[in-house]
């Protein structure tokens, strides 16, 4: 099955998990409407009080469902939303994009890819263990964030569960992700 959207989520609440639902509004500039990490600014509080004035390059987060499988066969039983992303993809390895490629959401919606999602101790909260789970030891000292990718939003448009999900546009030189 080529690559699509799972599964969907919003809070208009800053919690680690946010509430599923079947569609989400993209707005150009901001995020996903009705979500606390709407904003052309900061708007994740670990970061507001010194960062509230940065621009938001966090206004999207989503998950590859691959990570839920992983975390499956690692005792982990995670169901989407549960780890804060708004998008849960299924078929498109999101980790080995580069930093500023175009996704396209269903048929309008297009989102640039910032960054990482950096995971932080929360995560532990939702199930012992899972802050480690997401993180892993590459060549030498590097640190591997599996947690998913942060985006903005350059196109609005509406996204539905089991919309497609396709590569718009590729940067010319490719800059890995990295978290932000």
């Amino acid at each position: 099955m080529p690559a699509h959207v799972l599964a969907l989520a919003r809070d208009d609440l800053h919690r680690v998990s946010k509430q599923p639902c079947a569609r989400v509004r993209l707005i150009a500039g901001l995020g996903v409407e009705g979500d606390a990490h709407a904003g052309l600014t900061m708007q994740h509080r670990s970061r507001w009080v010194k960062q509230r004035t940065v621009p938001n390059l966090r206004q999207v987060h989503l998950i590859h469902a691959e990570l839920f499988d992983e975390l499956y066969a690692k005792g982990f039983v995670i169901a989407p939303a549960r780890m804060g992303e708004n998008v849960t993809t299924r078929g498109i390895d999101l980790l080995g994009l580069s930093a500023g490629t175009r996704l396209r959401l269903g048929t309008r919606a297009v989102i640039e890819l910032t960054g990482l999602r950096n995971p932080c101790f929360k995560l532990d909260g939702i199930a012992p263990g899972l802050m480690g789970a997401v993180l892993e030891k590459g060549a030498g000292k590097t640190l591997i964030r599996k947690a998913g990718v942060m985006a903005v939003v350059v196109a609005s448009g509406e996204v539905g569960i089991g919309d497609p999900v396709t590569i718009a546009t590729v940067p010319p030189i490719l800059v890995p992700l990295k978290p932000v």
